[in-house]
């Protein structure tokens, strides 16, 4: 079954058993899959359908952190329960450990020596990292070659 029937089945379950909060981060993400089906004119992969929820998981994290900045704890705790929610229809994530082994090996192979070959390092580190199935989080993967690089 594929991530997009899951979130449909999951939803249905979740009206039936009305649960308010689960329907509606299950409606916004059966929504933002339907309408990247509609853009690509095709049926969603399930790895498609995992970046479409990540970006969904990104965008409720800032709104959380911009909540919190703004002194409303309340929405900040809204947009994390429903992270929580978006998480289980997702792969699991890259350990810091593993982002720093990627690291590293990216380095050693690319010969990056400074700030100036970060983008290299990236890519490369990237590369082992989405090739092991898992989520990646971008920033993550920066800060640790940036922090080996001395940027």
């Amino acid at each position: 079954m594929s991530t997009a029937e899951r979130v449909g089945q999951d939803l249905t379950a979740a009206m039936k058993a009305q649960d308010a909060a689960r329907v509606s981060a299950l409606r916004m993400a059966k929504a933002a899959l339907k309408n990247r089906e509609i853009e690509k004119r095709e049926a969603l992969d399930d790895a498609e359908a995992a970046r479409v929820l990540q970006g969904l998981v990104k965008q409720r994290e800032d709104s959380a952190q911009q909540y919190e900045q703004a002194g409303r704890p309340e929405l900040a705790q809204k947009e994390r329960a429903e992270i929580g929610i978006l998480r289980v229809y997702l792969p699991q994530e890259v350990s810091a450990e593993e982002v720093d082994e990627a690291v590293v090996r990216a380095i050693a192979e690319t010969g990056a020596a400074s700030a100036k070959d970060m983008g290299k390092a990236m890519k490369a580190a990237l590369t082992i990292l989405q090739a092991g199935g898992k989520a990646v989080d971008g920033k993550k993967v920066n800060e640790a070659v940036r922090k080996r690089l001395g940027a």
